[in-house]
């Protein structure tokens, strides 16, 4: 699990960055400007020390650059309810590359848990995106800001969570069973 959140926490610094600066400071101008220097230092940084950049890295990079650039230029609040649509759809398509799971999961579970079925989790997973980020564009276009703030906060990490716990109770139901079968 420590692992899992740490390759995820990698690769999404930037963007988890910008989320906590807007969140304290209310400016999308310091969270774009403090995600976009952060993005760029972890990248030098994973250049400089050889490191493989994995491609939901340069995704998360690239949208916090790009979007994090229209959002400054727009500063048209719709354009930023819509970002996360744009976000959902970015890393569902990273999502579709089959095994892109296999690195958040730790060696028991790689070793227990069939490919295939790790491989449907990940489909699984970029189908939830493209759902939630169909139901933010739709939530973002015909309601009100405080909607769609308690969709985006609310509604859309609680639907990740509740996909999180469910992955984790099958894929440890998997293992348990497997190790059992081995066992006898």
């Amino acid at each position: 699990m420590k692992q899992a959140l740490r390759q995820l926490l990698s690769d999404l610094l930037s963007t988890v960055l910008f989320l906590v600066v807007y969140a304290v400071s209310g400016s999308i101008f310091v969270a774009a400007g403090i995600a976009v220097t952060a993005g760029l230092l972890q990248l030098a940084f994973l250049r400089l020390m050889r490191r493989r950049i994995e491609p939901m890295q340069l995704m998360s990079l690239g949208l916090v650059v790009v979007l994090g650039g229209a959002t400054m230029l727009t500063q048209s609040p719709r354009f930023m309810m819509i970002k996360p649509t744009i976000v959902h759809f970015a890393v569902a398509a990273v999502m579709l590359r089959p095994g892109w799971m296999i690195r958040y999961l730790p060696e028991k579970v790689v070793q227990n848990v069939p490919e295939p079925v790790i491989v449907a989790a990940g489909y699984g997973w970029a189908a939830l995106l493209v759902a939630l980020g169909l139901a933010n564009l739709f939530i973002a276009l015909c309601f009100d800001i405080t909607t769609w703030v308690w969709f985006i906060s609310v509604g859309s990490v609680g639907t990740k969570l509740a996909a999180f716990a469910l992955q984790y109770c099958v894929f440890r139901g998997i293992r348990r069973q497997r190790l059992a079968q081995s066992a006898t």
